[in-house]
């Protein structure tokens, strides 16, 4: 039977004024990283006749979320990377994210990646979390076997 860890997640986020662990490390909240496809892989059209056809959509953009908790050190140097980059579209969406389960083979690469929103800021009894939303244009993965 196998198993599961985060401990076995690595997620390099790099791109200009920025190369960061978001995973194992990194103080991630038990939510964790969620990537998520942008649109429907398929288009199904019916037609006034009942005859249909599907449509192949030449998309593989991703929304990747990531969740830290409250107090992560990371939280501070991804809102300092998204103001420095926000200052100009010539730096703008093009961070790349690396993210792998080493145990299990799974492995992703995201490509032309740029911060969706800032993160909702919180102050409550407890720290909680907070989310960092990416919007990437180009997302490949694999899925290993075990």
């Amino acid at each position: 039977m196998a198993a599961y860890s985060f401990l076995n997640i690595a997620c390099n986020f790099a791109g200009p004024g920025i190369a960061l662990n978001l995973a194992s490390g990194a103080a991630a909240a038990e939510e964790g990283i969620t990537l998520e496809p942008s649109t429907d892989k398929n288009v199904m059209t019916i037609g006034a006749d009942g005859k249909g056809m599907h449509s192949l959509v030449a998309d593989d953009s991703v929304k990747m979320t990531v969740r830290l908790l409250k107090t992560s050190p990371v939280n501070a140097a991804l809102m300092t990377a998204y103001n420095a980059q926000s200052l100009s579209s010539a730096i703008w969406g093009i961070n790349t994210v690396t993210l792998s389960d080493t145990a299990r083979g799974d492995f992703t690469v995201i490509q032309q990646v740029a911060f969706r929103k800032r993160p909702v800021l919180t102050y409550a009894k407890e720290g909680g979390m907070m989310e960092w939303e990416f919007d990437g244009i180009q997302a490949n993965s694999v899925l290993g076997a075990s």
